[in-house]
């Protein structure tokens, strides 16, 4: 800690208290690549197998896959009472190519130290794509370098994406820590004891695997002299504000503790939309558009769980300075006229193919092909980018005119949730990002502890956004316990206000004009909030210039007389078990606020435990053997009461059925609860089938 403010820090000197014979491992990571667990096997294998003594420490952020993973491992005949990270390591090993462009994470290796990298370029290619500052480091520090494509192994062996065996099996040939064939052995022994109960077929691929990560490691050529001008990559970019790339930068960098006590907002408050500036680039694969074979049904904007499939219908005249091959086609609407384009940005795309599984359109004339193929990220990226950027530079669709209750008009309101650091295929964030898109501009959002306030608002960014006007969503967490109240606190507070502010109002009768005056005491409904805003816009010009301690009284709950949407948002674990007598009460309480339960019917975030929306027989952690227990009804509860509005949905199974509910859960004037199904990675399921 740097305490700039009130100087209570130390400073400390650097020492190095490493045994020179030991080894020292850091790995570098994609959360849920399975490289964390193979490095803990790793440990067991030689702290159980062999004389020496092994050490583990693994870094990663509570999100539950696809952020950045460093494990660091200690192996040696001496005992290692080092209880902290290594700073100087004699093999890194670097599992994720993109990591590289964005990273020093060859600061941590020491002279001659040994590089094992995964890599999605041939050999003989490899030198001249990597940064300047990469070829530097190697050159200096006389580093050995050695590659694999572990990725298309994967995919060879049948395990797409599962690259933890391959580099496991090329760290065992490299370090020499274990004679080969003795390494093959144990490692094979940990793959039965981890995946014995997922039958042979699993088994006999990883062992697969694990002969293809000792043959296919090959040297890398190096050359002797710097052939690249590309930098790094800064941590945020797309023109980020200020506190975005000096603070929030250095957090994504996992170098947060080096930043002042001063840089931090001494309020706790943190901007929106910062997701945008991430631009992780962790797909193998993204989609691609082929508009001739397109619907414009709207089905892939809505299932993307990370927001980044957009569309618009615009003029043809916006479409002036479109760059070359800009894809769109004639709309296909009876109420509108133009060009319908769509576009999908391939650095903030996990890859996990939902939308060309959703995609119902098929080309007639190759019915392998549909309206959105996957291809190599990094053949299309640079065009998808130029095509992404001019896409946001157009006007967004007007909302007035669009028929919101049907899935074909959804997919052109803008997404104020965007971009979320959630698991590839999340069957959660689809559900949020349609919630910002109905009523964004006017959300306020209670988030129980979970998997939806990890990839929520978890430090360094945060995908709730905003729009071009300012307006979009605010976002809290409070305790997992009682986020119910938390809500329920949100909705008293403003009803409050604004019944202060219809108190105050008659008072400024001749300033505001009988007209005025008539319609801010008027209830409106979500479809007059635009023009609730011009009447507060038009109050505010009106008191503006007014000395009397009650015109700013009335000014500063102003906007509460425009109606605000309160939603209560978590998961299973938090509605039904942990949460569920607060969620009782403010049912019960007959307030407007609606509820949306994201359910997976496991614990996500915790790893899969069972709660009580676990069905009948189902298998999941503290239930091995099935669920002796049915679930629990939870809308049959909130129903008994009689005033609240209940819906259990599921997108994939009904889309326009979930339109439909959350339109309705709005306009109820009371409480509403959504129970919203939501596929998960713990289910254990190809997630793209969700």
């Amino acid at each position: 800690i740097v305490d700039d403010v009130t100087g209570t820090s130390l400073p400390y000197p650097e020492v190095d208290f490493e045994d020179p014979a030991s080894v020292r491992a850091v790995f570098f990571a994609l959360g849920a690549d399975g490289t964390v667990s193979a490095n803990k096997n790793t440990i067991k294998i030689i702290g159980e197998e062999t004389p020496l003594y092994a050490q583990g420490y693994f870094v990663y952020d509570s999100k539950k896959s696809g952020s950045r993973t460093v494990s660091h491992l200690r192996f040696g005949p001496n005992p290692l009472n080092k209880p902290y990270l290594v700073r100087r390591a004699n093999f890194v090993g670097i599992h994720q190519w993109g990591f590289l462009e964005r990273l020093p994470m060859l600061d941590v290796a020491e002279e001659g130290a040994t590089v094992l990298l995964n890599s999605p370029y041939p050999t003989e290619e490899v030198w001249d794509r990597l940064p300047k500052p990469v070829q530097e480091e190697i050159l200096r520090k006389k580093l050995k370098v050695y590659v694999v494509n572990a990725y298309d192994l994967a995919r060879q062996v049948g395990l797409p994406g599962r690259i933890n065996t391959i580099m496991q099996a090329a760290f065992f040939k490299l370090s020499g820590v274990l004679p080969e064939e003795e390494a093959k052995a144990r490692i094979k022994k940990g793959i039965e004891k981890s995946y014995g109960k997922r039958g042979k077929t699993v088994l006999e691929r990883n062992f697969q695997a694990v002969e293809l990560g000792f043959e296919a490691v090959e040297p890398l050529p190096i050359p002797g002299r710097i052939t690249s001008e590309k930098e790094l990559v800064p941590p945020m970019v797309d023109h980020p504000p200020a506190f975005v790339r000096e603070v929030l930068g250095p957090i994504a960098l996992g170098l947060g503790d080096a930043l002042p006590v001063s840089a931090f907002p001494p309020d706790g408050t943190y901007p929106t939309g910062t997701a945008r500036y991430e631009k992780r680039g962790i797909a193998e694969f993204v989609p691609t558009w082929d508009p001739k074979v397109c619907v414009q049904c709207g089905k892939c904007v809505l299932v993307c769980p990370h927001a980044v499939i957009r569309a618009k219908v615009v003029p043809e005249e916006a479409l002036a300075g479109a760059p070359e091959g800009f894809p769109h086609r004639k709309a296909m609407w009876k109420e509108l006229s133009g060009e319908f384009t769509l576009a999908i940005s391939p650095d903030d795309c996990t890859g996990c193919t939902l939308c060309v599984e959703a995609c119902p359109a098929k080309d007639k004339t190759n019915p392998s092909r549909k309206a959105l193929n996957m291809a190599p990220r990094l053949e299309v990226r640079e065009e998808m980018n130029r095509h992404w950027d001019f896409f946001l530079s157009l006007p967004e669709t007007p909302r007035a005119g669009l028929k919101l209750h049907t899935v074909k008009d959804v997919q052109l309101l803008e997404p104020l949730f965007e971009f979320p650091g959630a698991c590839a295929g999340c069957g959660e964030t689809p559900y949020l990002r349609l919630l910002s898109q109905l009523f964004g501009d006017r959300l306020i959002v209670a988030n129980a502890t979970g998997c939806s306030s990890i990839y929520g608002g978890n430090l360094p960014t945060t995908p709730w956004s905003k729009n071009k006007e300012g307006r979009g969503p605010a976002w809290a967490n409070s305790l997992f316990e009682d986020n119910a109240e938390f809500g329920l606190g949100m909705r008293l507070a403003l009803d409050k206000k604004a019944e202060y502010a219809r108190k105050l109002l008659p008072g400024f009768r001749e300033v505001l004009g009988e007209e005025l005056l008539a319609r801010l005491l008027k209830p409106v409904g979500p479809e007059e909030v635009e023009a609730r805003r011009q009447d507060v816009a038009l109050l505010r010009e009106r008191l503006g210039g007014l000395e009397d301690p009650r015109a700013r009284d009335l000014l500063a709950v102003a906007d509460a007389l425009i109606p605000h949407s309160v939603w209560i948002v978590g998961g299973d674990g938090w509605a039904y078990d942990i949460g569920y007598g607060g969620l009782d009460h403010v049912l019960s309480s007959g307030a407007n606020v609606k509820v949306l339960v994201l359910d997976t019917e496991v614990y996500s975030n915790t790893g899969g435990q069972a709660s009580k929306a676990t069905g009948l027989g189902a298998v999941a952690k503290f239930a091995t053997a099935g669920k002796a227990t049915p679930k629990k009804d939870l809308a049959f509860m909130a129903m008994s009461y009689g005033h609240v509005y209940v819906a259990q949905i599921a997108m994939g199974a009904n889309d326009a059925h979930t339109v439909k509910a959350f339109l309705e859960a709005e306009a109820h004037q009371g409480p509403a609860l959504l129970i919203a199904y939501s596929h998960c990675i713990a289910h254990g399921i190809d997630m793209a089938k969700g």
